[in-house]
């Protein structure tokens, strides 16, 4: 059985929570790169969105292996 982010987005607020806070970083990046150059500022802005982005996705693949694990297990309904 396969788990669609879909249905974590709808069943689990934390994941949910991870996800929003993703997009809005998304958004931010989108606007430094529109940019056709950055500020020593804008940089270092851009260099930790990126990171707090992938800790985010991080977090996120994390919660759907527990998920996935948990509907293995028979213990998500």
């Amino acid at each position: 059985m396969e788990i669609s982010r879909d249905q974590l987005l709808t069943d689990n607020e934390e994941f949910r929570k991870l996800a929003q806070e993703h997009n809005q970083y998304s958004k931010r990046l989108e606007l430094l790169t529109e940019k056709r150059y950055l500020t020593d500022d804008e940089k270092l802005e851009e260099v930790r969105l990126k990171k707090l982005k992938l800790r985010l996705k991080d977090q996120m693949e994390g919660i759907e292996k527990q998920y996935r694990l948990a509907m293995q297990q028979g213990q998500v309904a």
